[in-house]
């Protein structure tokens, strides 16, 4: 039996995905992006922030897809997303709308593809590497009053040199805490950190024996994977993105421009780690 071609957009959508063969964390990516496109599609600005998540996007015919306007449309909604999203996210969202929109012409549901013509945005230049930060500048870190799981985050990559994701990706049941190191596994690489890191861990994860290391402060949200769930307290594993805004918001007095990435480096000697830790 023929399957009759569907009508509305949003149940294109998720035959496209069904069809996919991504995993369900992959799918509820490409939906949100694809549910983006059809607020530009309805003529509507698509909601910003956490709301996009969670927007119940129009119900619209796929049929606008052909619409003589779609094309316009969808350029002016590239340009709003330009203003509040970065180009790799946007080219990201513009290659998902391309492939389903193949998928659909392929087979016979819409006639053309109206982001044919889109431009990606041109990804920025990448930055030059900032100077490690220096012995002073260490002190002045580690001497500032700041929550315990910042300290300790903030120690750990300073003393082990380890990756920024590489640490945030850290479960509890990883650490040794008499070695001071990481207990191996095959695919990943031992970490050695120092005493700074050695006198905060056992406070950060006091009461917790699995789990992601770093967490956030509230609770994880639904569809969350295990993984990066606390089985204790419920809250989530810790993105690099807001490591890197507490890190901004607790150095700007500091200077201006520090990273997380210039504590991977040393300075001009091991600055001694006695900051005042304070449980978040």
């Amino acid at each position: 039996m023929t399957e009759l071609p569907p009508v509305e957009y949003g149940l294109a959508v998720e035959r496209y995905l069904a069809a996919s063969g991504l995993a369900e964390g992959s799918r509820r990516i490409y939906r949100i992006a694809l549910n983006t496109w059809a607020w530009a599609l309805a003529d509507r600005p698509a909601p910003t922030g956490p709301e996009r998540r969670c927007a119940r996007p129009p119900v619209l015919p796929l049929a606008l897809l052909d619409h003589p306007d779609a094309a316009e449309r969808l350029r002016t909604a590239v340009a709003r997303r330009a203003a509040d999203t970065d180009p790799r996210t946007l080219n990201r969202e513009l290659s998902t709308l391309r492939a389903a929109a193949a998928w659909w012409r392929a087979r016979g549901w819409i006639d053309g593809d109206p982001s044919t013509d889109l431009r990606p945005s041109p990804l920025p230049e990448p930055a030059a590497a900032a100077a490690p930060l220096t012995a002073e500048q260490l002190r002045a870190l580690f001497t500032r009053r700041a929550p315990l799981r910042e300290q300790t985050l903030w120690h750990l990559l300073h003393e082990s040199g380890a990756a920024i994701e590489t640490v945030l990706a850290l479960d509890t049941d990883r650490l040794d805490l008499p070695g001071r190191r990481t207990h191996p596994r095959s695919d990943r690489t031992r970490l050695h950190w120092g005493t700074g890191t050695a006198r905060l861990l056992p406070l950060l994860i006091a009461g917790r024996s699995g789990g992601p290391l770093f967490l956030t402060d509230r609770r994880a949200p639904a569809g969350t994977p295990a993984a990066d769930r606390c089985p204790h307290t419920g809250r989530a594993r810790l993105s690099y993105r807001r490591a890197a805004e507490l890190f901004t918001a607790h150095t700007s007095a500091l200077g201006p421009g520090w990273t997380l990435r210039q504590l991977r480096e040393r300075g001009e000697d091991h600055a001694p780690g006695g900051g005042t830790p304070r449980r978040p």
